[in-house]
């Protein structure tokens, strides 16, 4: 039971970060139909921007996690505005071989800037961790775990409770509607991308200071995504949050009570059973986002 407990502790603190890349991913796909294959190299970006912002400018590292997020915004939507606007209105497949052009070749322009070598991120937490019971919680995951479920509840309160959220789920809806009622589309799209690209530059800069910080960081986080949003339902933003804790909670259980080397098989394996049996996904609905 205690290790029970420790497992489930360690996969609050990873289905958080697992929930922003896909909440980020789902969105950009259930508005602009857009599969985002740069989504793993801006999980990348934001953790290499904490270490620039750590180790090479020497500002503070909670400070460091905002920039990180802004930069990853900017950064997404410079991607849209000169890779996807041209393409609007194109088949999808051309859309998708665009964007797998532009991860190859942002990961490579990151080994060229960075190298190969991977990189820690210093913090400022104690090494001892927060013993509670059986249970043992470094305080850096625990920064972690709240700062992802905080962003979580912003980027809900953002799709649901603003003007700006019922712009964007209006474009989803119809979008020649909603641009008849006086709804920029074209800076709806810029809007959604470059969210969904600032939860990636999150994620990666939340757990970039957890492991370490390389340019290919990313391949794996970003088929996971993937896999978070097939598991909650393409474009169901409350699905993705729950399929990324199904995730974490899969690969945690099957890492303590299985073998390490079967962690991400093992959440892969669900994958499989939901795409055989329920290929919607555990949690798809009529409307998608919001």
């Amino acid at each position: 039971m205690d290790q029970l407990l420790q497992h489930v502790v360690n996969m609050l603190v990873l289905g958080g970060t697992y929930a922003l890349l896909g909440i980020g991913l789902t969105l950009i796909f259930g508005i602009m139909n857009v599969v985002n294959f740069t989504h793993g190299i801006l999980y990348t970006f934001g953790a290499y921007m904490m270490f620039i912002v750590v180790h090479q400018l020497g500002l503070n590292f909670f400070l460091a996690l905002p920039v990180a997020i802004v930069a990853g915004w900017l950064l997404g939507a410079v991607i849209e505005i000169t890779l996807l606007r041209p393409l609007r209105g194109a088949d999808i497949d051309t859309t998708m071989l665009v964007m797998i052009g532009a991860w190859i070749a942002m990961q490579s322009g990151a080994l060229w800037i960075w190298g190969g070598v991977a990189k820690s991120i210093d913090n400022p937490f104690p090494d001892a961790p927060l013993v509670i019971g059986p249970v043992s919680v470094s305080w850096l995951r625990l920064f972690v775990l709240f700062a992802a479920a905080l962003l979580i509840v912003l980027a809900y309160s953002l799709i649901n409770l603003t003007k700006l959220g019922k712009a964007m789920r209006a474009t989803f809806q119809d979008s020649d509607t909603a641009a008849l009622m006086g709804v920029n589309v074209s800076l709806i799209y810029t809007s959604t991308f470059a969210i969904g690209s600032s939860l990636a530059a999150a994620a990666g800069a939340l757990l970039g200071p957890v492991y370490v910080v390389f340019p290919q960081m990313g391949d794996l986080a970003a088929v996971k995504a993937f896999a978070i949003v097939i598991l909650g339902g393409l474009g169901n933003i409350t699905g993705a949050v729950i399929g990324g804790f199904i995730l974490a909670l899969a690969e945690e259980l099957g890492a303590g009570y299985v073998s390490s080397g079967y962690r991400d098989a093992m959440g892969f394996l669900i994958i499989i059973m939901v795409l055989i049996f329920k290929p919607t996904g555990l949690f798809a609905r009529a409307e998608r986002v919001g």
